[in-house]
């Protein structure tokens, strides 16, 4: 029996083919980045709240590079790229699935120009990168409150306690 991917790996769409993919989703456009790497309640709620604020969401994922960058500890991320951004896309709430390799998603909102950035209530909004140039397009900004406190951070911590 021949393999056939499932329907939400359509969703996940590489850096050079965003544009086109991006034509095609109805506005207002969310766009959100993050690690992802053992998605947890507080992702999803976060996620669901972030595609409330319009029509579609982007999601953009760092790269392994670029969490190994963030210095979250030595065994990040847990998964890699290709299983984080399959889960993410699997979820209703997430309409397009990209990445990014450079320290920050400011060249994925360049690319996108979202009508909506949102981040986590960690970030103040005019710390979220990209804030400057989206509210310079006449779109907005949130920093969404944590609804439930989890991290994966913390779940790692509980893990290796074990």
């Amino acid at each position: 029996m021949a393999y056939s991917p499932p329907a939400f790996e359509a969703k996940i769409t590489g850096p050079a083919d965003l544009a086109k993919c991006i034509a095609l989703l109805p506005r207002p456009l969310v766009f959100t980045n993050g690690c992802f790497d053992m998605l947890h309640r507080g992702h999803v709620t976060y996620l669901a709240q972030a595609r409330a604020l319009g029509a579609s969401l982007i999601v953009a994922a760092n790269s392994d590079d670029s969490v190994r960058r963030l210095g979250k500890g030595a065994d990040r991320p847990v998964n890699p790229l290709a299983d984080r951004m399959a889960l993410l896309a699997s979820l209703e709430s997430v309409s397009t699935v990209t990445w990014f390799d450079e320290d920050t998603p400011l060249r994925r909102i360049l690319d996108c120009r979202p009508d909506v950035l949102v981040k986590g209530g960690d970030w103040p909004a005019e710390r979220i990168v990209g804030y400057r140039e989206v509210i310079a397009w006449g779109g907005s900004v949130h920093s969404l409150p944590f609804i439930h406190e989890r991290s994966t951070t913390a779940l790692m911590d509980k893990i290796r306690r074990l």
